[in-house]
């Protein structure tokens, strides 16, 4: 029986990055949709429920993509509220690649750190990515500081943060005014940019200021960088005794999460595949060389 996975897209075009990862992970076939709200998603579900004997449904999956998070969030929530036993599918949403990409980067931090003892600060903290980097980093013990260019934004992230994070060691920040930055960044072990494509966050001058500084992370892969002097290349690259990771250095270990999250899909059919589960489902992966 083919592996049918239903990739569930809010852009009005379905992404064909989502779709190429989903065949070069095993999926046999990818009914595709685009425009894909809480509104109409129903009649999609039930058409994945209700065509194969609930022994069967195993073999399909639902995959929830597009550029807006919380869209994506907003039909994830409404397919899991949807489905039922024993016609249950599989889900995995990765809108924006938010919850594959904080999990490899936690992962990425991971071969260098432990957390549990380590000073995080995630700029651009309240976007979907840093938002997600940083419940990670809660749940394995670091104490985070989320960094906004408005400290209102911060505290409201932190908030909803709080809600979902395993410890509270988790102060908001900002980082628009030089004062602001240095206090942001006192006493970190780790740096974490995850703002928009192109936006700058960081100044090499403010990095090396750092001195308790040992890993820095940038998600960005447009110039200009989003930590200045870190390239899309690096990974655990030693740039003046900071090792740096750029997107690309980070980008390995997210395809092989996402490759591998979309495999379990057809294991079973009552998968869950929210940021905690891919986080732990990397966990699980055979390590790679950071070199």
């Amino acid at each position: 029986m083919k592996n049918i996975l239903i990739q569930l897209d809010t852009d009005p075009l379905p992404s064909t990055f989502d779709r190429v990862v989903a065949s070069d992970a095993g999926a046999d076939e990818i009914f595709s949709y685009g425009g894909v709200t809480p509104e109409n998603v129903e009649p999609l579900v039930h058409g994945a429920m209700f065509t194969r004997n609930p022994s069967d449904l195993m073999h399909t999956a639902i995959f929830v993509g597009g550029s807006h998070v919380p869209s994506g969030e907003a039909v994830y929530e409404r397919v899991k509220k949807t489905l039922f036993d024993p016609f249950s599918v599989s889900i995995m949403m990765d809108s924006n690649g938010s919850n594959t990409t904080a999990a490899a980067t936690v992962l990425c931090a991971m071969r260098h750190l432990n957390l549990a003892e380590t000073s995080a600060l995630v700029l651009a903290g309240t976007g979907p990515v840093g938002f997600r980097v940083a419940q990670l980093l809660l749940s394995q013990g670091a104490h985070v500081a989320l960094a906004s260019r408005s400290l209102e934004r911060s505290q409201e992230a932190c908030a909803r943060l709080a809600a979902v994070a395993t410890n509270s060691r988790l102060t908001p920040c900002e980082t628009s005014t030089a004062t602001g930055m240095q206090q942001a960044t006192e006493g970190v072990q780790l740096v974490v940019a995850a703002g928009a494509a192109g936006v700058s966050l960081i100044t090499a001058e403010q990095l090396q200021s750092i001195t308790t500084l040992k890993l820095a992370i940038d998600l960005n892969a447009v110039a200009p960088a989003g930590i200045a002097g870190v390239s899309v290349m690096d990974k655990a690259r030693d740039r003046h005794g900071i090792l740096t990771y750029g997107a690309i250095g980070v980008g390995g270990t997210k395809m092989k999460i996402h490759h591998a999250a979309i495999r379990r899909l057809f294991e079973e059919n009552d998968r869950r595949f929210d940021t905690a589960a891919i986080f732990e489902l990397g966990q699980h992966l055979p390590a790679r060389s950071p070199s």
